[in-house]
């Protein structure tokens, strides 16, 4: 009796010890990003709710290293490290949050809503599992006409109990679309544990793909070189016609749903444990063993780049008033 569940290791070289470093620099410029924006949030002057993604950095980098240009991905309300790593300039984006005309939706999104035609990215959602159809659309599209692109989806556990997710996944397999299902599993969905919301333990969550007869490849979430190898293999699969992937990441979110959340609902002790032991920025630092200026070169070249983002954002044009519904279309 065989499995309906196809397994695939991850392949690929192993990096270089530039690339790496390449990759710490992304994530910590995600991180620097995050933490000036939750700053900045908390001072009043980003509007909306604002929702950051602070320990999952080396699933967005990982990731989308992994994608060639002409992909393209849809995100989730934590969107800020997709959309930098998909490749969308902190200056714009920051100016997104600010509601700027400069922002790269126009100052019409926000941090819920972050679109970047230019570079793939095909929007962030506030809806749980929103952006997984929208996938599967565009993965048809490229099928169709014939062209070598991989559209990918991110989202969270809590999205694996949504209807939409199972109607994605049935279609995609189907027609055996080039679409890669990218699992962030943190294992909260939004503030209740996977025990609660789950019938498979949270580190099993992989086999929903079984259902489907779906490739499976699985890595360390924490660790950004296994993300990106298996987010190759992942894209591989996805073009050779054998049908789509379902890439299961274990990652860990160092801070609450949102913020401003007490998170009364998590172990004090384990949330302080798990930053101490599976930060993944200091995972790749202490594997790097870079010297304290090396470290402090970096984190100064980041911090300043983000800090002039802000400036940019500030400097930025306001929307006009009668241009609000300009862009609405139902």
């Amino acid at each position: 009796m065989t499995t309906v569940e196809e397994r695939t290791e991850p392949g690929g070289r192993p990096l270089s010890r530039d690339e790496l470093r390449s990759f710490l620099r992304e994530m910590l410029l995600i991180r620097r990003f995050e933490e000036k924006v939750e700053e900045r949030f908390r001072a009043g002057e980003l509007p909306g709710f604002l929702h950051v993604a602070i320990g999952q950095e080396a699933v967005a980098t990982g990731v989308c290293a992994a994608l060639a240009r002409e992909d393209v991905i849809a995100s989730t309300h934590r969107a800020h490290g997709h959309a930098i790593a998909k490749g969308t300039p902190v200056e714009r984006l920051m100016a997104e949050l600010y509601g700027k005309v400069e922002g790269c939706s126009r100052g019409y999104g926000g941090s819920m809503h972050l679109y970047d035609l230019e570079v793939g990215n095909l929007g962030a959602n506030a809806v749980v599992a929103g952006g997984i159809p929208g996938i599967v659309g565009a993965a048809l599209a490229f099928q169709m006409r014939g062209e070598a692109r991989v559209a990918a989806a991110f989202f969270g556990d809590g999205a694996t109990n949504t209807g939409t997710f199972h109607e994605s996944l049935n279609l995609a397999q189907l027609w055996k679309l080039p679409a890669v299902f990218v699992l962030e599993n943190n294992g909260w969905a939004e503030s209740t544990p996977a025990s609660q919301h789950l019938p498979l333990p949270v580190e099993k969550l992989g086999k929903r793909a079984a259902a489907y007869g779906m490739k499976l490849i699985e890595a360390d979430g924490q660790d950004v070189e296994a993300v990106y190898l298996a987010a190759l293999a992942a894209r591989e699969h996805a073009l050779s016609g054998k049908g789509p992937v379902l890439l299961h990441l274990r990652t860990y979110r160092l801070t609450g749903h949102y913020v401003g959340d007490p998170q009364v609902y998590r172990d004090k002790e384990e949330l302080a444990r798990e930053r101490a032991t599976r930060d993944p920025i200091e995972l790749l630092k202490a594997r790097l063993e870079l010297p304290d200026d090396d470290w402090a070169a970096l984190d100064a070249e980041v911090t300043a780049e983000v800090e002039a983002a802000v400036a940019f954002a500030k400097a930025g044009t306001d929307p006009k008033p009668e241009d609000a519904l300009k862009y609405v279309y139902a």
